[in-house]
């Protein structure tokens, strides 16, 4: 489900490029994903910002825990539930199979789902997931494209971007230009593209480029030896457009020229609304003379739970810290800008929450620095401090990146445990003077914990600072 490890373009005949990526990279760009052994051309699919999608949600999920590390992500765009709803499923059964599997037996792999809008334009909407799964043999790289047709008001798979009537030319065109490139066996691709239902699962990744281009992406071992890695086949937009279905086309219209809003059909229901606390000033707490604790939080911002947690915490002049993943604050920067202005800070928790010691140091600081260029940009502040997802550091990721690194003393598993009362008693239970306590805002659950901690610890004379001014205290 995430941009391609790719080798150069070459333009044939004038109308018709291919590359093909024998390695196992990402479907998303190196800042974006999990490990990856060459280097990539960045890709010619257009950026999309996220934040001027109204009524966004991002659904994630993630785990703390190095003996189960994982990692989800999709997004909720209101007026395509149907297209919510097939992602969300493919996701739960990753998760799922993975939990069972690989949480159960000790294996030391690593599940990450992260997203990619391709377009969100008019009455379109495209979005890659790309999974990582290192639970198994084989690189475990695997990505798929979902899109939605506003005007129909229905979910779509990749392949209804190609007409009926065209989708064997569409695929003798592919094979032809594979032929030769290492790697590929036309007896695979045979067997998998004959059969109408694999067919549909190794056409389930297409992209329309800037220039209104074709990419199609082949999984490792779906039409070649698993060892070959990803084929990626770029068609240009004269070769492809005559083989677009109706919607195909729209979506390349709308890719090529987007507008500046997206409309499928949706009740007009404004988001929640963005809390406007402002710190009346730095924090004077002296933690050398009163308790301190400091409550972080990890993985938003999210719509709407953040927004809440920023009322609680106003409310009993709390302050925290927030380690934001960057494909989040991407989404929503007014909630990141929101946390910055009620004097809270704002650290960096990766672009999608992969395990830092498992890439490369390129990938590392890609996923570090991205992050933190979208957190100044939201709230003209670049941050000193991150927390590696699942704790995992180690001297390569210490050597990349001048930010430091921040732990925990109280882990409440609130990912794991999803009861409030639950995870507030985990944080009275344990807290301690001068403390940094786990906890998360993506979850509802841990959310509706914090007036309890807060109202608890107040009372016992605990102070709530950020990680930043408790070192600075100490």
């Amino acid at each position: 489900m995430r941009t391609h490890t790719l080798l150069p373009s070459l333009l044939l005949l004038g109308t018709l490029s291919i590359t093909t990526a024998c390695s196992p990279g990402s479907s998303e760009p190196a800042s974006a994903g999990p490990p990856r052994a060459a280097a990539e051309s960045p890709s010619p699919v257009r950026s999309v910002d996220p934040s001027k999608i109204k009524g966004l949600q991002i659904v994630s999920n993630s785990s703390e825990q190095r003996s189960c590390p994982f990692a989800t992500s999709y997004p909720d765009v209101p007026g395509a539930e149907t297209m919510t709803a097939a992602m969300k499923k493919d996701v739960e059964q990753r998760l799922a199979t993975f939990r069972e599997g690989a949480c159960s037996n000790g294996s030391r792999g690593e599940l990450n789902v992260s997203h990619r809008f391709l377009v969100a334009s008019g009455d379109v909407l495209g979005v890659r997931l790309t999974t990582q799964d290192g639970s198994g043999a084989g690189s475990g790289l695997s990505a798929k494209s979902y899109w939605y047709d506003g005007d129909a008001g229905d979910y779509g798979t990749a392949l209804g971007l190609i007409a009926d009537d065209s989708r064997d030319a569409f695929i003798s065109t592919l094979k032809d230009e594979l032929k030769g490139r290492e790697g590929f066996d036309t007896t695979t691709f045979d067997g998998t593209l004959s059969d109408p239902a694999s067919r549909a699962t190794a056409l389930d990744n297409m992209a329309f480029t800037a220039d209104g281009g074709l990419e199609v992406t082949f999984d490792s071992g779906e039409v070649g030896a698993p060892p070959a890695g990803t084929f990626l086949v770029t068609l240009s937009k004269k070769t492809v457009t005559p083989w677009l279905s109706a919607f195909g086309k729209r979506a390349q219209r709308q890719t090529m020229s987007p507008s500046r809003s997206l409309d499928l059909g949706a009740p007009n229901t404004p988001g929640p609304a963005v809390p406007t606390h402002t710190a009346s000033g730095d924090d004077d707490t002296d933690c050398k003379k009163v308790t301190c604790i400091a409550l972080t939080f990890d993985d938003g911002p999210a719509a709407p739970e953040t927004a809440t947690l920023l009322d609680y915490l106003a409310q009993y002049k709390a302050r925290a810290t927030f380690f934001t993943v960057g494909q989040n604050v991407a989404a929503h920067p007014d909630l990141v800008r929101a946390e910055a202005r009620a004097g809270h800070e704002v650290g960096n928790h990766s672009w999608n929450h992969p395990d830092l010691t498992k890439l490369t140091p390129e990938q590392i600081a890609s996923q570090l620095n991205r992050t933190s260029a979208a957190i100044k940009a939201a709230t003209g502040k670049e941050p000193t401090l991150f927390r590696p997802p699942y704790g995992a550091i180690n001297a390569t990721v210490r050597s990349v990146t001048s930010l430091s690194p921040v732990l925990w003393d109280v882990d409440t598993e609130d990912w794991k445990y999803r009861d409030a009362a639950k995870v507030a008693q985990s944080v009275i239970d344990k807290a301690q003077r001068n403390g940094v306590v786990l906890m998360h805002d993506i979850h509802p659950t841990s959310v509706a914990a914090v007036p309890q901690i807060l109202r608890t610890l107040t009372a016992r004379g605990f102070h709530f600072v950020t990680v930043s001014h408790l070192r600075a205290s100490l």
